[in-house]
């Protein structure tokens, strides 16, 4: 049976799951997501200080205040959050809502060959930012328990 063409496949082997994340992170990483700013031109993808713009991204707040955000929501699987890490200043955590439970997952900065990357899965799927990483975990559920649907906005004061 080809399976090549088929999205909806169910994979229950974990060793399969983590092959098709990493082959479907290397497609994406491929394809080369173009950002655009505001006035519609071009972002330069070594600014990696974009994902502050982003309504999902809460700059400093604690894993407490990230659990009563998501609450506020109704524990539905997958609303999410990504703030920084109180525990690693250099890494970021994701914050998701699956199984009545909410879960948090640090998003790890690598450097490789003076370029830097960000991965939720030991360097297996990694992503030149934030934004291409929660693009990519929209559209795949990969590593994490289910896909990131539903974000809980920043609220400007």
């Amino acid at each position: 049976m080809d399976f090549s063409g088929d999205r909806s496949r169910i994979i229950e082997n974990p060793t399969e799951a983590l092959s098709v994340a990493v082959e479907e992170g290397l497609a994406w990483r491929r394809r080369g997501c173009l950002r655009l700013n505001s006035h519609g031109s071009p972002i330069a993808m070594s600014n990696m200080a974009i994902h502050r713009s982003q309504s999902w991204f809460h700059h400093k707040i604690s894993r407490e205040e990230a659990q009563r955000l998501i609450l506020q929501h109704g524990l539905v699987d997958g609303v999410f959050l990504v703030r920084d890490s109180q525990s690693n200043p250099k890494t970021f955590v994701l914050s998701l809502s699956h199984g009545l439970k909410i879960k948090h997952f640090q998003i790890v900065p690598l450097e490789d060959d003076g370029k830097l990357f960000y991965t939720l899965d030991d360097g297996h799927t990694r992503f030149t930012d934030l934004i291409q990483l929660v693009e990519f975990y929209q559209l795949n559920k990969g590593v994490l328990p289910c896909k990131l649907k539903h974000y809980c906005a920043r609220i400007a004061l």
